[in-house]
């Protein structure tokens, strides 16, 4: 409360206790400036495992890398963006290239990596050209402008990480939002009781929370908040680390295919059915449901939660224009990075070319005949030449065979937009996988993927629309397969469940059949078959 500190809070009600205050060393030059807004937080069964801090000011950024030095801190959290609802809520106090000097403590920046909830940026410090340390920042940066995330999955796997990567004899992991008090407290309370949930197997979230602000007042600001907490505890209770090692996973294969508990089920088998009871969200259906948008769906049970649809542009006058059965699902690095679709009907034809154009899609993979076991799966809704769909006019370029698929090249233009050039789109129809069923072998699916990839590096990664007949089953499990394919590429892991109960709070049915299911581990099994020596795949 001192006037010389005043200046260093970010809010005037979120200040710091002396008891638990962290104290910057001063020089006799400079007395008095042994203050910054952060205090010791105990982890479970940790003393001062962690530092609470507000998000640094454009004045106090040379304070906060100091106390990360002082601290011998490798690991920073962020739970905040720079700005949110045109506010600042946070000074970027850090280089995005080049060395900044931050009050005699130089940091580098030496790499970013970009995935779909949180970015990791690993810095290089030096002081007065002694040692380098590396300090690694985790930004958590799906956590939206107000209330939780939706679902606590994104942040259950951003704790891991956190967890996993921090070095052992390194001092406090140091996590801040703005304030410092609330996501700061809620990360910190969900770290701490899933470690006393893992060696107990309680949990005192009531208990940590008030002995939390013992040392950092208003620690786990709100209601949802708290409720966010036992959500994510639940979560991790219920299905626990599902993460697998890919050097442990020929092991976690035969686990899969021995009997589980239950003798009559298979292990795949009881981890898919962990899956099923995923209830559907009635509550968030209510567009598909409308009676103008009925008629667009294929299947009555199959249709796009509201958080998570892909809206079209309105058309004057028509009711439920903007609906078609199609939704947003998150790939590895990217938000949104695929369409989930039904193969259209003869009645949204037209629709599924206005979402292809708004949503600037350059990829379409198709994983169904137009017709199976004399029955239509989905309307022909590409042209022998070229033809009008409304607005749009599709021009059929290049037919090319491959093995196991057909890449028709078209071109498309919108009559609405002359300014806009054509566009080059890439239509991949894969033909070696049945209504029923999974392929013979994943070799094919995995060098689909791989195709898809070279053209999306071509026509800068938008998302991909991805169908068969549903836009569930076999759409499913190839994006699952996508999205568990870049995990085990990028970190050596590999899970499956997670990012299939991800999927499928964002459309229901995803990945249907507990043998679409081990088809996609089987995948990953071939894909890592391809090389001699695991350890060294990627």
């Amino acid at each position: 409360m001192r006037p010389e500190n005043e200046k260093k809070n970010r809010f005037t009600n979120v200040f710091t206790y002396d008891h638990s205050r962290v104290i910057l060393t001063t020089s006799e030059d400079q007395p008095g400036t042994d203050y910054i807004n952060a205090n010791y937080i105990d982890g479970y069964n940790h003393p001062k495992k962690f530092i609470a801090a507000q998000g640094p000011l454009p004045t106090t950024a040379n304070d906060f890398w100091r106390m990360v030095w002082e601290q011998d801190t490798a690991t920073v959290v962020m739970v905040t963006n720079l700005v949110e609802r045109n506010l600042p809520k946070c000074a970027q106090y850090w280089p995005n290239k080049d060395s900044v000097d931050y009050g005699n403590i130089w940091v580098t920046q030496k790499e970013t990596t970009t995935l779909v909830d949180y970015v990791i940026r690993r810095f290089n410090l030096q002081k007065d050209e002694g040692p380098v340390r590396t300090v690694t920042q985790f930004h958590f940066t799906s956590w939206p402008d107000f209330g939780v995330p939706q679902s606590p999955l994104g942040m259950m796997k951003f704790i891991r990480r956190v967890k996993t990567s921090n070095p052992p004899g390194r001092g406090p992991i140091v996590v801040h939002c703005s304030a410092g008090v609330g996501r700061t407290g809620t990360f910190i309370a969900i770290e701490a009781m899933e470690e006393m949930l893992a060696a107990e197997g309680r949990v005192d979230v009531h208990g940590f929370i008030g002995q939390m602000r013992h040392n950092r007042h208003s620690m786990v600001q709100t209601v949802d908040q708290y409720v966010f907490i036992y959500r994510a505890l639940l979560e991790q209770h219920l299905y626990g680390d599902t993460e697998v090692e890919v050097a442990n996973i020929h092991r976690h294969m035969h686990k899969l295919k021995a009997p589980s508990a239950d003798p009559n089920e298979m292990g795949y088998e009881a981890e898919f059915k962990k899956l099923t009871r995923i209830p559907i969200d009635q509550n968030n259906i209510k567009t598909a449901n409308k009676q103008d948008n009925k008629s667009k769906n294929r299947e009555v049970s199959i249709v796009p939660y509201d958080s998570s649809r892909v809206f079209l542009p309105t058309i004057t006058g028509v009711n439920g224009s903007d609906y078609i059965n199609a939704s947003f699902i998150d790939g590895y690095r990217q938000k949104d990075g695929f369409i989930a679709t039904q193969g259209p009907l003869l009645n949204t034809v037209e629709d599924f070319w206005r979402m292809i154009w708004h949503w600037k899609s350059y990829s379409i993979v198709m994983l169904t005949e137009l017709e199976e076991n004399g029955r239509e799966k989905c309307s022909k809704y590409w042209p022998d030449d070229s033809q009008q769909y409304g607005n749009i006019r599709v021009e059929l370029k290049e037919t090319e065979e491959s093995e196991g698929y057909t890449l028709r090249t078209f071109q498309v233009s919108n009559k609405e937009e002359q300014e806009s050039p054509r566009r080059e789109i890439s239509h991949f129809q894969f033909h070696d996988w049945s209504t029923t069923g999974v392929p013979q072998n994943a070799s094919r699916v995995l060098d689909l993927i791989g195709q898809v990839q070279k053209q999306q590096i071509k026509s800068g990664n938008r998302p991909i629309t991805v169908h068969c007949s549903n836009g569930a089953g076999r759409t499913g499990a190839f994006i699952a397969l996508n999205t568990v394919l870049e995990r085990v590429k990028s970190e050596g892991i590999c899970d499956l469940f997670q990012t299939v109960k991800s999927m499928r709070y964002s459309r229901p049915h995803m990945v249907q059949t507990a043998e679409q299911y081990l088809f996609c581990y089987k995948a990953v099994m071939e894909y890592l078959d391809s090389f001699d020596d695991y350890a060294n795949f990627r």
